[in-house]
Parts: C-alpha cells; sequence; structure tokens
C-alpha cells in the first residue's frame, strides 16, 4: 500500500517523521534509485527506499524505554561535531532507538527513547500536551517574587508560553531548587523563562513527562517502560 515516504521512514522506527521530512526535502531520500521528493508516496513492500544510500531497518518488535540521561549527553544518535551521544548509553539493548524530544547537553533526566516512530511522532506533537515536569536548581535574588512570574505567561523568542506550575522546593544559599511543569517543549524554554525573570539555572533535570516518573533509575541508565506506563502516555 502506498504511503508518503516520512511515514514509511518513521515507522520503520529510523527517525521521527518531522526529521524524515528533513531527510527527504536534503536530498538524502531515495526510492528506486531516483532522488526523492517531499510529498512523495511509495509502498514499503514493493519500493527500494533508501536513506543516506542505507536500506531502512526491518520493521521488528517495538522498544520503549526510559533513559536518566545524564549531562554531558548530547541528545541524538551520532554527533558531528563528536562529543558524547546517548546511544552510547543504550547499546546494550541491542535495538537501535532514537530519542522522543530533546534534552539539551547540559540538562539531564528523564529521556523517552523508542524504535516506533508513529508513537514518537504522537507523543511529540503539540497537540498531545504532555506536561513536563523539571527539577531546577537556579541563583538569584528573591526566588519567591521570581516563581509568581515564572506562573504567568511570557514572550520568549517571539512565542508566548502557556501559564506554568512553579514551586520552590528548597531555599538554598543563595537561590533555590523549584519544581517547573511547562507544557510545550520548546528549545531551552525552562532556561530562557527563568533568565526572564533574573535566576540563573545552575543544574536542571528532567523527572516527568506526563504520567511517567523518573524515579530512583541511575544517571546513565535505562529500563523498558511496562505495559501500563505506555497505555497512559498514549
Amino acid at each position: 500500500m502506498a504511503e508518503r515516504l516520512q511515514k514509511i521512514i518513521a515507522a520503520a522506527g529510523l527517525m521521527s517523521r518531522r526529521t524524515a521530512e528533513e531527510y527527504i526535502s536534503a536530498g538524502r531520500v531515495t526510492v528506486n534509485g531516483r532522488t526523492a521528493a517531499l510529498g512523495e508516496r511509495a509502498d514499503a513492500e514493493k519500493d527500494r527506499i533508501l536513506v543516506d544510500g542505507k536500506e531502512l531497518p526491518s520493521t521488528g518488535e517495538k522498544v520503549y524505554i526510559m533513559l536518566n540521561k545524564p549531562k554531558g549527553y548530547v541528545t541524538s544518535l551520532k554527533d558531528e561535531k563528536g562529543r558524547k551521544d546517548v546511544s552510547g548509553l543504550v547499546q546494550e539493548l541491542g535495538v537501535r532507538v532514537y530519542p522522543v524530544g530533546r534534552l539539551d547537553m547540559n540538562s539531564e533526566g528523564l529521556l523517552l527513547m523508542t524504535n516506533d516512530g508513529e508513537f514518537a511522532n504522537r507523543i511529540m506533537h503539540p497537540s498531545h500536551e504532555i506536561t513536563k515536569t523539571y527539577h531546577t536548581w537556579v541563583r538569584g535574588d528573591r526566588p519567591e517574587q521570581a516563581v509568581e512570574k515564572l506562573r504567568l505567561p511570557m514572550e520568549l523568542d517571539g512565542y508566548v508560553t502557556r501559564p506554568a506550575e512553579a514551586e520552590i522546593l528548597k531555599l538554598l544559599d543563595g537561590g533555590a531548587l523549584l519544581s517547573i511543569s511547562i507544557h510545550e517543549g520548546r528549545n531551552r524554554q525552562v532556561r530562557k523563562m527563568c533568565q526572564a525573570v533574573g535566576l540563573r539555572v545552575t543544574r536542571l533535570k528532567r523527572v516527568a513527562e506526563g504520567t511517567l516518573e523518573l524515579g530512583g533509575l541511575a544517571p546513565g541508565k535505562w529500563r523498558h517502560l511496562s505495559a501500563e506506563e505506555l497505555e497512559k502516555l498514549r
């Protein structure tokens, strides 16, 4: 059955549908030896589809894991600058999985990874509105007043954020440990929100995504999601 190329590539677990669209636009996808065009349709069972000259992986068992990403790792499967990437932390899984969403290199905590492209696309779509909660260590004066401002919509890079949930978990010398929950997932959003209210983030850790909680999973370790956790996410 003919389907859009980006859907076929995502279903193969190689990357998200959005990333597949970027690859197609960049001329990195061929169908039967011909460079594909964005919007093109193909039949995964009949057509020979290559990404960067390589066959699509066979669609086997779907895998869903949670990784506790340590600081210092980039959220990608290969980094052009030679930095450590999260693929090295899940090699023992024996299955190629890719990140669902991102955590910047200096952030840590809960990162979903899967080889199910359709699942990843649903989770990352803005309409899904999965709440993400971060423990945020900050420095700055009067954190109580800053938290009040964090709960209000604010304009960042021309985009107005939705109201966030924010509370002080612990007052520290010269700062505080905050819990901040947001409904979007824009680039470095929590860091930019804190900067906008006069706080400097010294450590950022994602501890929950929707109903999924990081719990006691050690940094650099991963585990499979349970059937119940997966159903709630869906």
